[in-house]
């Protein structure tokens, strides 16, 4: 059976979702967890790579195994073997072909600014803060500049492998209420640190350090020294899987 799992978890204690050997991940608990309910050392797939201190509202994983389960019943079976900031909350039995990397055509993720003089003891897990103040009509001005396709090389760090680095952002809208600033992204894939860094380069367009007009040059520069930082890990969780 190929079982497909939807999981949220709060990145800040773990090395990211991928396995590693020198530091804790949420693959590595699930494979544990997984092993105590069906015997299997099983290989889980996950819709994608976060890094350390990265959030999932939505993350989409799958693995097989032989064992009777029913999929209503397994949630509760891992559940009882994860930690707290581990939950899965819902299996269902997909089909054979059902990758949930390779089947995947959209994700979303979101990122949280706290934009305020002081941080917030119960934030500060979940947004990066930003004291300066922001300009959110300058930013949503400077995100249309990404919308459709685009060579996103100068967006993202040294250290990835891929075939390509030209992705499609299908929306970017940033938005604000109270002191947070959110950052809400659809694309069809994104680049390692990608996301932190378009919300690293419009928070520098939000604080008047990179002009909103000069967006459309940065992304076409292809040259990473010409946008913004890459915005701390905190405050970026993956928010849907779209297959």
């Amino acid at each position: 059976m190929n079982v497909k799992l939807k999981l949220q978890y709060d990145g800040t204690a773990y090395h990211g979702w991928q396995i590693q050997p020198n530091g804790v991940t949420i693959q590595e608990m699930l494979i544990n967890a997984v092993k105590k309910i069906t015997g299997d050392d099983v290989n889980i797939i996950g819709c994608g790579r976060t890094d350390a201190g990265v959030h999932a509202l939505n993350y989409v994983c799958n693995f097989h195994t032989n064992a009777k389960i029913p999929a209503e019943r397994i949630p509760y079976a891992l559940n009882t073997y994860l930690p707290d900031d581990i939950r899965v909350f819902n299996a269902e039995f997909a089909d054979d072909n059902f990758h949930a990397k390779n089947s995947a055509v959209r994700k979303r993720y979101i990122y949280q600014i706290l934009n305020s003089d002081i941080n917030d003891v119960f934030m500060c897990k979940y947004a990066w803060h930003y004291k300066f103040p922001l300009d959110i009509e300058n930013m949503q001005k400077a995100a249309e500049a990404f919308l459709g396709e685009h060579d996103f090389i100068g967006f993202a760090s040294s250290g990835f492998t891929v075939k390509t680095t030209v992705r499609t952002i299908y929306s970017l809208d940033v938005t604000k209420s109270g002191n947070i600033v959110t950052i809400d992204v659809v694309g069809n894939g994104f680049l390692y640190n990608m996301v932190r860094i378009i919300a690293g380069t419009l928070a520098y367009v939000g604080s008047g350090k990179i002009d909103r007009h000069d967006m459309e040059n940065i992304i076409k520069s292809k040259c990473r020294e010409n946008a913004g930082i890459t915005a701390p890990p905190q405050g970026l969780f993956l928010k849907e899987v779209y297959y």
